[in-house]
């Protein structure tokens, strides 16, 4: 268990590629990721930890992936093979279902929905950084996939930022195991904490609950006004 709090004030929570073709049944990458996330129960802990961090108060950021078009990288010098094979599956494509949000992991009204980044790292050239300042974060907790792509970028570069960052062991997949081993690895490096899905509802459920010292002067406040 972490000593980590996460208070609303200055925790965000970012979701990062929550498209229909990772994480929907019938979407192009859906069966390459399913194994892995299936090993960590992926999908329930999703269901579990959104709605609670919702309720909880804390701001959620959608951070997404590019999302394919027929022009993609026409004239760039130097695409990598991940770039050229999301462009050949159409991966995420603009205007199609599998480049629709999942109807459960994606952005809700309230939602903070950053620019779309090309590679792997949410903070390189989108606006991500910027939003999470103007709203007074310091605190990251990243879910989503892939584990040793997307997530590891932000969660690296973030940390880079000057941001708490914390991951969810159980809520993300990669394309096969030894994605997830490797992620896993190299958080040690540059990870404040890791948590599963229950240690971090169970410090949500804490973060609730007045300090001893507080909930005394609280007290003392209400008899005060009782009297008065």
């Amino acid at each position: 268990m972490t000593s980590a709090t996460y208070e609303k004030k200055n925790t965000a929570l970012l979701i990062v590629d929550p498209y229909n073709d990772f994480m929907s049944e019938g979407g192009k990458l859906y069966a390459a990721t399913k194994a892995t996330a299936d090993s960590v129960g992926f999908y329930q802990n999703m269901r579990k930890l959104i709605p609670a961090v919702r309720a909880a108060g804390i701001q959620v950021f959608i951070v997404p992936h590019h999302r394919s078009r027929n022009d993609d990288f026409d004239n760039w010098l130097h695409v990598n093979p991940v770039q050229q094979d999301t462009k050949n599956r159409m991966a995420f494509a603009v205007d199609t279902w599998g480049g629709e949000w999942h109807p459960e992991f994606g952005p809700k009204p309230g939602d903070v929905v950053v620019h779309e980044h090309w590679a792997q790292n949410g903070f390189a050239n989108t606006d991500l950084d910027e939003l999470l300042k103007q709203h007074g974060i310091q605190r990251l907790v990243l879910v989503g996939f892939i584990a040793n792509s997307c997530v590891e970028a932000t969660a690296r570069f973030g940390m880079e930022l000057g941001y708490h960052v914390t991951l969810i062991k159980d809520a993300t997949a990669a394309f096969n195991p030894e994605g997830m081993t490797a992620a896993r690895v190299s958080a040690k490096l540059f990870a404040h904490a890791e948590l599963n899905t229950d240690e971090l509802l169970a410090t949500l459920s804490e973060s609730k609950r007045l300090p001893a010292e507080e909930q005394t002067n609280s007290s003392l406040v209400s008899a005060h006004q009782s009297k008065n």
